[in-house]
């Protein structure tokens, strides 16, 4: 009996079965490239190292930051902020990225007095801070473009009244939601914070 040979046509397309280690590389790949993704343009995770913040965040704490929207607004009064280093940080040798609450918007007069936060002569409530701050400061006027933020522990933060304001563009986002410890797993500041008084006694 004579053995046939079966010929593929021409036409036919082969099959290309791909290295698997050539698969695994194009998938890891593909996944770092969508967290890098993720990561420099939607949101990331930081922890707090300090307590500078305190009450309202922890040493450790871990949390989500919001980096997309402000492309789309700006920041807001109460709003817990993550910054680059300002030119006066970097010339301090401070590298790392900072995290503090926005309290003077562009053009606002802030004034720190008698225990007590003013915003353009108005008192700001707040009820968020460690205790009241022993320091004077001010009064300033917040340029253009710029923001003046103050740590929750006033008296336990290197902050705008230390070093002055943040440009717009050194913030990185704003931080929304702490996922560690699960004790206290949720949003963060899911309610308003803070009033300002039109007759301040």
């Amino acid at each position: 009996m004579t053995r046939v040979q079966q010929e593929i046509p021409d036409n036919q397309p082969q099959q290309n079965t791909e290295n698997p280690w050539i698969e695994a590389l194009k998938t890891i790949g593909l996944s770092a490239l969508l967290a890098f993704g993720i990561r420099t343009f939607v949101a990331e995770a930081r922890y707090i190292p300090s307590g500078s913040m305190l009450p309202t965040l922890q040493i450790n704490d871990r949390l989500l930051v919001d980096k997309l929207s402000y492309r789309f607004q700006d920041p807001k009064r109460g709003d817990i902020v993550v910054f680059s280093p300002t030119d006066t940080l970097e010339r301090q040798n401070f590298h790392d990225a900072f995290i503090k609450r926005v309290i003077g918007l562009p053009g606002e007069t802030v004034e720190v007095k008698g225990g007590r936060v003013y915003i353009n002569n108005r008192l700001l409530r707040e009820n968020y801070i460690e205790e009241e701050p022993l320091y004077q400061y001010g009064p300033v006027k917040v340029p253009p473009g710029h923001y003046l933020v103050l740590g929750d522990n006033r008296n336990n933060s290197y902050d705008s009244h230390y070093w002055g304001f943040v440009p717009r563009d050194h913030i990185i986002g704003r931080a929304v939601v702490r996922f560690w410890p699960l004790t206290r797993l949720g949003e963060i500041n899911p309610q308003p914070v803070y009033h300002l008084e039109e007759n301040p006694q």
